[in-house]
């Protein structure tokens, strides 16, 4: 077995934490958190995104969390191992923990959760190749793997795998539309359920039956639900409001840094991974060709972008791996902008200027805040290189991604998330058979077998070197073919007053983690 020993590290980080000074941290207050969305439901297992992510990871834990180097650290389970052969994967779990009802976790409802995350949750392929779980007794299981999988340690943290008790979801009905998904939940988590009002708020206070002693610091967690950025941006300057995250407009942004008493971090977004791109539909017109593409890509000022339309507050993103990710790999063409070069490669692939002219494409408005900027400066900037782009605009979030689903677009703005590991949140994207009319996820209908193979190997090589070489060959391909045009990492920042003290930016989850160490100064 390789990979164990990690409860003594919990025990001995404990001692620690007690001995330089966290017993003089306040315990108790309320913490009050906005976020700019309403919840479907509050289960983790069942939903993805954000909004779900901030209030479900402090309702249900995980078995690991993750510090800000991407190494796993002891949660739920208190330590684990790793077979030679990298098909089972052992969960050595918190013998004292209990659900929010005081029954124990136990390692039957850690095997009841991944059969429901396997057949509920949207991100299918974090534990597709876990074909059982075996559990030798009440605090130990094992997953066994058809092959092995790299992807699942990732998948077992944050929001990703939270774990739901199966004396109330296993009863029969949906679980994906379980009434205690909202109302009366059992969690597993450091804070539980008080009141959930969608639209307005959700409110939770401290678990007392928690297994880590002295945890967590915080009574209560107010989040409240504010759509609109400017308004939270007030509630956050007038104290209000002590904590914001995933807030990504640049003129919000800015305005923070300069706020009193408020503090802006964009730290801690690794593991959601978010990348703005510009995706283009490689099945059919001009972008058929790769050469018109790249020629789209020279011809768009990326430097412009990050300083005049994102304002200095977004990373430069090369792929289609996070910025922040270990597996991303920098050293692939950055498209400096060079018309002369886009020029040439337009002449090249047939398309010649013909009264300023050279073809018409269109490009969809996607519905979200923040994005029209973006939209407008590419239609003015392939306009210099005789390309002309009809903007194309969207009602609602459903109609575009509609459009998208279809692949009944030439070109769009989108933004798309890693979610940790490239197997759950980049695969999806590149892979040839996610090519479907109706499935949002290779909207481009991009192909190329030597991108599915190396995806492939990728997902079952536990040799970090080698996994690592595997998804820089797999950039450079895509970087050079250009399905997508990177842009930048979504700037997601997070805002927090003067009183909160270890706030949730050293990790990778932002808010999409347990608060449990988080408290307040007087």
């Amino acid at each position: 077995m390789k990979h164990v020993v990690k409860g003594l590290f919990a025990a001995t980080a404990t001692a620690a934490l007690l001995a330089t000074g966290a017993m003089a941290q306040n315990v108790g207050g309320t913490l009050v958190g906005v976020m700019g969305g309403t919840p479907r439901v509050l289960n983790p297992a069942v939903q993805s995104g954000v909004v779900t992510g901030f209030v479900g990871s402090q309702m249900f834990a995980a078995p690991l969390r993750y510090d800000d180097g991407w190494n796993p650290q002891p949660y739920l389970a208190k330590s684990w191992s790793v077979s030679d052969d990298g098909l089972k994967v052992t969960l050595n779990l918190q013998e004292n923990a209990v659900f929010h009802d005081g029954e124990p976790i136990k390692s039957s409802d850690v095997a009841f959760s991944v059969k429901v995350i396997k057949e509920y949750h949207p991100f299918k392929s974090m534990f597709a190749p876990v074909t059982s779980v075996d559990t030798p007794d009440e605090h130990t299981a094992v997953l066994n793997l058809a092959h092995p999988h790299p992807a699942l340690m990732l998948a077992m943290s944050g929001q990703l795998m939270s774990i739901i008790p199966e004396h109330i979801y296993g009863d029969g009905q949906d679980p994906k539309n379980h009434p205690r998904n909202n109302e009366d939940v059992v969690g597993s988590g450091p804070f539980k359920l008080v009141e959930f009002k969608p639209g307005e708020h959700v409110i939770m206070e401290r678990h007392d039956g928690y297994w880590e002693e002295g945890l967590p610091y915080l009574d209560r967690i107010v989040v409240r639900i504010i759509p609109d950025s400017a308004s939270r941006a007030i509630a956050i300057e007038n104290g209000e409001v002590h904590l914001s995250a995933f807030e990504n407009q640049p003129t919000i942004v800015n305005r923070m840094r300069a706020a009193e008493g408020v503090n802006v971090s964009n730290d801690g977004y690794g593991g959601i991974g978010p990348i703005d791109w510009l995706a283009m539909n490689v099945t059919r017109g001009p972008l058929k060709d790769e050469r018109v593409r790249q020629a789209i890509a020279y011809a768009i000022d990326k430097n412009f972008i990050m300083k005049a339309v994102m304002r200095g507050t977004a990373k430069d993103a090369r792929t289609g791996v996070h910025p922040d990710s270990p597996l991303y790999n920098p050293d692939v063409n950055p498209y400096d902008i060079d018309l002369d070069k886009a020029n040439a490669l337009l002449d090249e692939a047939g398309f010649p200027m013909e009264g300023g002219k050279r073809f018409d494409i269109s490009l969809e408005l996607v519905p979200f805040p923040g994005y029209k900027p973006q939209t407008e400066y590419i239609k003015q900037a392939l306009s210099k290189v005789g390309i002309n782009v009809t903007i194309e605009s969207s009602p609602d979030f459903p109609s575009w991604a509609k459009i998208m689903g279809t692949m009944d677009f030439d070109m769009s703005m989108d933004s798309v998330y890693n979610w940790g590991d490239p197997v759950i949140g980049v695969n999806r994207t590149y892979m040839s058979d996610n090519i479907a009319k109706g499935v949002w996820s290779n909207t481009q209908g991009y192909s190329n077998a030597r991108v599915d193979e190396l995806l492939a190997m990728a997902a079952q090589e536990n040799d970090e070197t080698k996994r690592k070489a595997l998804y820089a060959e797999f950039q450079e391909i895509v970087n050079k073919e250009v399905p997508i045009y990177y842009l930048n990492a979504v700037p997601m920042h997070t805002f927090y007053n003067d009183k909160v003290q270890n706030p949730p930016t050293n990790g990778i989850w932002a808010t999409s983690s347990p608060l449990d160490k988080v408290w307040l100064k007087d």
